[in-house]
């Protein structure tokens, strides 16, 4: 979240599955899972990272991308880059 506040306002909307990061709607999803917490996001195509053990999913012109962060370590400059980048390409 410290990351996305120098992007720009975010609203966090907690859910039973876990928190959803929306500005008009959602560009990124928080989910606990036993051994670690799911980052998903969607950029307009596919990138490569080692936390992204899915199957790269196209949906409608863009990738869905899920990234399995086990440690605090895992959310490298990279995936900051890539959510910023989410962030940018949702709707205001």
């Amino acid at each position: 979240m410290r990351h996305l506040d120098t992007v720009g306002p975010v609203h966090v909307e907690p859910v039973s599955v876990g928190i959803f990061l929306k500005r008009a709607r959602s560009f990124a999803e928080l989910r606990p899972m036993r051994q670690w917490v799911a980052l998903s996001f969607s950029l307009p195509r596919p990138v490569p990272h080692p936390t992204i053990t899915r199957k790269v999913q196209p949906y409608g012109g863009r990738y869905f991308h899920v990234a399995n962060l086990r440690r605090p370590e895992d959310f490298d400059d990279q995936l900051r880059g890539w959510l910023t980048e989410a962030y940018l390409h949702s709707p205001e």
